[in-house]
């Protein structure tokens, strides 16, 4: 292709996206388009996309929330949750806890931040979190919205060990990024609130469905489910281990605050840990933890908020001796007299719920 023509080439595909630009030949002198004169790589790695469709059992659609997510925010959301640039250092994102192949939680008891500092709670999943009952994120219910939640690491110290104000410099430097923010937004200003709008439509749109309990429940397959697994699902909703007491709805959470006593130290009579205590200063709530989804649970050992249970034997033993004693013990827990049989089956039912519908990986390449 003659040079004159990739140069049309790359102001028609640039237009499409943005308004306002530095002439083609400039940025194509920075490496922004590949030789042939199409579209910058990374348009070509995170393309614009209709937003998925939920499968079945997730109950939801997207056009339901009050401001639905936009295929463009979603794009643009996907690089930013990937993108290592948010955090101080550049060494670090929020997928480097939020691990799309543990169903976006992770494989160890507690999120490791920058300089390899250790946090002491474990990351947890946020599939299906589009319409939670209750708008609680973290672990202590901190954040009223996947916005709030989005931010939060960034400034953390010992996790992404960024400013708000840092990262919008860091992004305002990428000159690319300001024509996906004009694309999603409607003008080119990148400001802290904006980029966590992108980055919860991204997660917004990781849902979990088709499972094979949900292909056994709504589908009526009654292959897709081990004898041991509908066992389990009986335990679960109707039998002794009453689960659903507290996970229910179609991501098996209340999105409620209870205390298992994890943490809990009977000769100090403290908490390692005081959970959603700590944000409303209510004596009740001291060690109370959000009740988590269990939609993927098998992908992401260990279990509960300090990764202190290694397994789903571990987590059901807990709740079979009724919670460890403590003064704030929801009164919800109480000694379930489960058999070892009984502990099997609820196992399978969990590993039953393993879906399908969020899985995905970093771009290849960002915009720089």
């Amino acid at each position: 292709m003659k040079p004159r023509y990739w140069l049309i080439a790359f102001a028609l595909c640039a237009a499409v996206g943005a308004g306002v630009w530095k002439t083609a030949r400039a940025i194509a002198a920075k490496g922004s388009v590949t030789q042939s004169g199409d579209c910058a790589q990374w348009e070509q790695d995170n393309p614009v996309q209709p937003l998925p469709t939920p499968p079945i059992g997730v109950g939801h659609r997207f056009d339901e929330l009050p401001d639905p997510p936009t295929p463009q925010r979603v794009r643009l959301g996907r690089w930013l949750f990937y993108d290592k640039r948010l955090s101080a250092d550049s060494s670090l994102s929020c997928a480097s806890c939020h691990r799309p192949e543990n169903a976006f939680s992770e494989l160890t008891p507690h999120s490791t931040g920058i300089h390899g500092q250790q946090g002491f709670r474990k990351a947890p999943s946020f599939v299906n979190a589009a319409w939670q009952i209750y708008p609680n994120f973290f672990w202590d219910g901190r954040a009223s919205s996947l916005e709030q939640q989005a931010l939060g690491p960034i400034d953390n110290p010992i996790e992404m060990g960024n400013t708000h104000a840092g990262m919008v410099r860091t992004l305002g430097g990428i000159e690319p990024y300001a024509r996906y923010f004009n694309e999603s937004f409607g003008s080119p200003e990148i400001t802290a609130d904006r980029a966590a709008r992108a980055i919860a439509d991204y997660e917004r749109t990781r849902v979990s469905g088709n499972s094979p309990w949900d292909r056994w429940q709504m589908s009526r397959d009654e292959s897709a489910l081990s004898a041991k697994a509908k066992k389990g699902h009986e335990l679960f909703f109707f039998g002794k281990a009453a689960c659903n007491q507290c996970h229910l709805g179609p991501n098996f959470t209340d999105s409620a605050f209870h205390n298992l006593g994890v943490g809990f130290d009977p000769l100090t009579g403290k908490f390692k840990d005081d959970g959603r205590y700590a944000i409303t200063k209510n004596e009740a709530d001291r060690g109370s933890f959000k009740t988590p989804t269990l939609r993927d649970i098998a992908k992401h050992p260990p279990y509960l908020h300090d990764g202190s249970a290694k397994t789903l034997r571990e987590v059901i033993d807990l709740y079979n001796r009724g919670g460890d004693k403590n003064p704030h013990l929801d009164p919800k827990m109480k000694p379930l007299n489960l058999t070892p049989e009984d502990v099997e089956d609820l196992v399978a039912f969990l590993e039953s719920l393993n879906g399908e519908g969020y899985q995905d990986t970093a771009p290849a390449t960002f915009p720089r």
